[in-house]
């Protein structure tokens, strides 16, 4: 099976098993009362649309680029992600609003043990499904996956904070006719929410992050440094290194110094050398590298990446 193949499988297996913990958490929190069982069908809508949205992103993301979309379309899924994210922001507050009035009635709870029940098989299921998207999303870079696998492991965490809550008014009416403690209930869906708002807010930031084209992160940018510093001294230096990422697609450019007298073959082995080592890291890669004779006068622009010693800077007529 092609890791594409995984991607699309795995997303909808995503929307399978979110969209039965909608439809058991809505029933369940319906029958029972309780305020932050519903608040957690609505954060599973919120992971079950955005698992419909990664599936129809990786789908769509990994169309070759064509006459209309140059550069791919990689950027889909960085789109996405703030779709996602603004969705999820609006499902927080709604929460966080019936909560609150919540709070101020007397309401009970009828069969809390239901709702432990249903957080209990939740969260099982969540954590599951969502090792499977991190599994994937990571080996295929996939932010839409990624971003849904976070979604479902939220849902864990909040999975078990109802549940907890619940089990505590559980527990108290066992042993206490009237426990008083209907407020839990709201409390942990302002819980949830909460941990809601927080990774929708990680989220935004992510997608909006390759939105605007901001470079790689440190670390791969050192790593494609160091493997143009390997190639000396087929190569005298090099500079203007500028990377970006749309999706699991990574566009890197850079320019590179070299013997003048070199031949046109030799130059151009030099740069399918280079591509070829910087694609086994970074398969889905755009790579542009431009060819300038080095005359051993370094001007400011390549003075920072100048491969030669002093002493060995040649001078060329």
């Amino acid at each position: 099976m092609s890791l594409q193949q995984r991607k699309e499988r795995v997303a909808i297996l995503s929307v399978v098993s979110n969209s039965f913990l909608v439809l058991f958490k809505v029933i369940v929190g319906v029958l029972i009362g309780s305020v932050s069982i519903i608040s957690e069908a609505i954060h599973s809508c919120m992971d079950l649309l955005a698992a419909i949205i990664a599936m129809f992103s990786v789908k769509t993301s990994s169309i070759p680029a064509d006459e209309r979309h140059p550069f791919g379309h990689g950027k889909i899924e960085n789109i996405s992600g703030l779709v996602e994210a603004a969705l999820i922001f609006v499902a927080a507050f709604w929460i966080i609003f019936e909560a609150i009035k919540k709070i101020s009635s007397s309401q009970t709870l009828d069969a809390p043990g239901w709702g432990v029940a249903v957080m209990l098989f939740s969260a099982v299921v969540n954590f599951i499904v969502s090792r499977k998207l991190f599994q994937v999303g990571k080996e295929a870079d996939s932010i839409a996956l990624q971003a849904d696998a976070w979604h479902l492991r939220t849902d864990v965490y909040t999975s078990v904070g109802v549940m907890i809550s619940l089990g505590l008014i559980w527990i108290g009416h066992s042993f206490f006719p009237d426990p008083k403690m209907h407020w839990l209930d709201p409390i942990a869906a302002i819980f949830v929410a909460v941990i809601i708002l927080r990774a929708a807010y990680e989220l935004t930031t992510h997608s909006i992050r390759d939105l605007m084209d901001v470079k790689l992160p440190p670390e791969e940018e050192d790593w494609i440094r160091d493997v143009i510093v390997s190639c000396q001294p087929s190569i005298h230096g090099f500079h203007q290194l500028k990377t970006r990422k749309a999706g699991h697609f990574r566009f890197i450019e850079f320019h590179i110094k070299v013997n003048p007298q070199m031949s046109v073959v030799d130059s151009h082995n030099i740069t399918k050398g280079l591509e070829l080592r910087i694609r086994q890291r970074f398969p889905d890669s755009v790579i542009t590298i431009h060819i300038e004779p080095c005359d051993g006068e370094c001007a400011n622009i390549c003075a920072a990446g100048c491969l030669l010693a002093e002493n060995e800077k040649p001078k060329f007529i």
